[in-house]
C-alpha cells in the first residue's frame, strides 16, 4: 500500500514537471536577424494567411489609425497627411508616443509584423513643430550643390527619426518643363541633368550604399536613416500647359531622356520606394500603368524595393474619383503597385482586394510579390529588430546645426533676377549707411512663400 503511495506520488510529481515545464519557443527564421534576409522574407511569407498578406499592403492615415485597428486588420503602414498631427505644436515626444501606440498594436499580432510609418519630410520634416525647415527643391536646384543636398537629406534623416519616423515621402525628382504647373516649387530644374545630380539626397537620407550591394535592392544604414521615396513617377513635371495631375504627352524617347534619368539614378543609389504620379503618360493613367510600373520600374531598372500609390491614387485612376473602386483595386495592383495609401477607407480597399483574389481576379503571385517587396524594405532597415522609437534623438529637432545649414542653404539658393532699373544703376549692394529698407508684398513675411511653396 506504501509502495503504491509512493508510486502515484512520483507519477504525479513526474506529470507536474511535464505540465509546468516551458515548451521550447518554435524557432523562426525570419525573426533570426542572422539569416539572410530572402530566407527571413521566404520564411515568414510561407506562415501568412491572405488577410496577413493585403494587410501590409494598406497605408492608413493616423486620423483613422488605432493600436486595434492595427492588430485586427493587420496594417502594414500608417502616415501623416500634409499638416496631420497628434496636437498642435505637438513635441517630438508627443510623436514618439503615438507611432509606439500604432506600433505595439502591430507588434501584438500573431506573427508580429511591425508597421511602417510615413510623413511628407520634402524639406525638412515640415510638418512639424520647431523642426528645420529647408529652402524647397526648386531652391535647392538652383545652389548646383550635390554635397548640400545631401548633408540635408542626413539631417531631415535626423529629425525625420527624432519623432520616431522611419519613412520619408522624399524626394521629389519631378523635371518640370512647364512653370505654369503649381507644384513646379518641388522640382529641382527643368534641367534632367541637375535633377539627376540632386538625387544625392537620397543616400543622406538613407546613407551611402555599399560598393557591392546588389543592383536595385533598397539600402538604409541604420537608425539614424530613414527609408527614402523617389516620386512621382513618372512624368509629373510635364503634363499639358503644367496642368496638376493633367496628361504628359511625350514619345517613348522623351519620357526616357527627361523623365526616366533620375529614376534609374535613384535606384543605383539603393531607393527603397517610389510612389507613383496621379499624371498620365500619354492618356493611361500612371497609377494603372503596368508597362511602366512592372514592365519597366520592376524588370528593366531592376528595382527590388516597393512601389506605393499617392494619396488616394487608386481612387482616381477613374474619372470622377471612386467612381468604380473595385474596377480601380483591380487596375492599380495588377499594375504592380504594392502599397496603397487609401488612407481612410481601408476595409473597401481590404474587402474589394480579398474579393478578387478569391475569385482570381488578381493571382495570389501578385500579392506575394508586392508583400515580399514590402518585407524587404522592413528587414532592410531593421524595422524587425528595433520597432519602438526612442528619445535619443529627440535633441537633433531643430538643432542649432541644422538650422546653420538651413541659412547657407539659402545663401546658396537665392538668385538675383534683377539688379536695379539697368547695368549702369545697379541696387545691390545696398549702401552700409541705408537708414531703412522696406521689404513689401504678399511674400514679405509669409513663411510658406519664402521657403518657395
Amino acid at each position: 500500500m506504501a509502495r503504491s503511495r509512493v508510486a502515484i506520488l512520483i507519477m504525479g510529481v513526474v506529470l507536474w514537471c511535464c505540465l509546468t515545464t516551458p515548451a521550447k519557443a518554435e524557432y523562426m527564421k525570419y525573426k533570426d536577424p542572422k539569416q539572410p534576409i530572402p530566407v527571413r522574407i521566404q520564411d515568414l511569407l510561407d506562415r501568412m494567411t491572405l488577410e496577413e498578406k493585403i494587410g501590409q499592403m494598406v497605408q492608413i492615415e493616423r486620423k483613422v489609425a488605432s493600436a486595434d485597428v492595427m492588430k485586427e486588420y493587420f496594417i502594414g503602414s500608417v502616415l501623416s497627411g500634409g499638416g496631420s498631427v497628434p496636437a498642435p505644436q505637438a513635441s517630438a515626444e508627443t510623436w514618439i508616443n503615438m507611432v509606439n501606440d500604432f506600433q505595439r498594436g502591430s507588434l501584438s499580432t500573431r506573427l508580429g509584423i511591425p508597421m511602417i510609418y510615413g510623413i511628407d519630410s520634402v524639406h525638412g520634416n515640415n510638418n512639424v513643430y520647431k523642426a528645420t525647415i529647408f529652402p524647397h527643391n526648386i531652391g535647392l536646384g538652383a545652389s548646383r550643390d550635390p554635397e548640400l543636398v545631401n548633408k540635408i537629406g542626413a539631417a531631415t534623416a535626423l529629425e525625420t527619426r527624432a519623432t520616431g519616423i522611419p519613412y520619408a515621402f522624399a524626394p521629389c525628382i519631378a523635371v518640370c518643363r512647364d512653370p505654369r504647373w503649381g507644384r513646379c516649387y518641388e522640382s529641382y530644374s527643368e534641367d534632367p541633368q541637375i535633377v539627376k545630380d540632386m538625387t544625392d539626397i537620397i543616400p543622406g537620407l538613407q546613407g551611402n550604399i555599399p560598393t557591392d550591394s546588389p543592383k536595385g535592392v533598397p539600402f538604409v544604414a541604420g537608425k539614424n536613416n530613414v527609408v527614402a521615396c523617389s516620386k512621382h513617377y513618372v512624368g509629373d513635371g510635364g503634363t499639358t500647359k503644367g496642368i496638376n495631375e493633367n496628361n504628359t504627352v511625350i514619345d517613348w524617347q522623351g519620357l526616357l531622356s527627361i523623365h526616366m534619368p533620375a529614376y534609374h539614378t535613384s535606384i543605383m543609389k539603393g531607393v527603397s520606394t517610389v510612389m507613383i504620379s496621379y499624371s498620365s503618360w500619354n492618356g493611361i493613367k500612371m497609377h494603372a500603368n503596368r508597362e511602366l510600373i512592372t514592365g519597366f520600374l520592376k524588370n528593366t531598372l531592376g528595382f527590388k524595393g516597393f512601389v506605393i500609390s499617392d494619396w488616394e491614387g487608386l481612387d482616381r485612376i477613374t474619372y470622377p474619383p471612386h467612381a468604380n473602386y473595385s474596377y480601380s483595386i483591380q487596375a492599380g495592383i495588377h499594375a504592380g503597385i504594392d502599397m496603397v495609401m487609401v488612407p481612410y477607407n481601408y476595409k473597401e480597399f481590404i474587402d474589394g482586394l480579398t474579393f478578387h483574389v478569391k475569385n482570381n481576379v488578381i493571382p495570389m503571385s501578385r500579392i506575394d510579390d508586392a508583400v515580399r517587396r514590402i518585407l524587404r524594405v522592413k528587414f532592410v532597415m531593421g524595422l524587425f529588430e528595433n520597432p519602438l522609437a526612442d528619445n535619443s534623438l529627440v535633441d537633433q529637432l531643430g538643432s542649432q546645426e541644422h538650422r546653420e545649414l538651413a541659412r547657407e542653404a539659402v545663401r546658396k539658393s537665392l538668385v538675383l533676377l534683377k539688379n536695379g532699373q539697368s547695368l549702369n544703376r545697379p541696387l545691390l549692394p545696398l549702401p552700409k549707411k541705408t537708414s531703412k529698407i522696406l521689404v513689401a508684398g504678399s511674400h514679405a513675411d509669409n513663411l510658406g512663400y519664402q521657403c518657395g511653396g
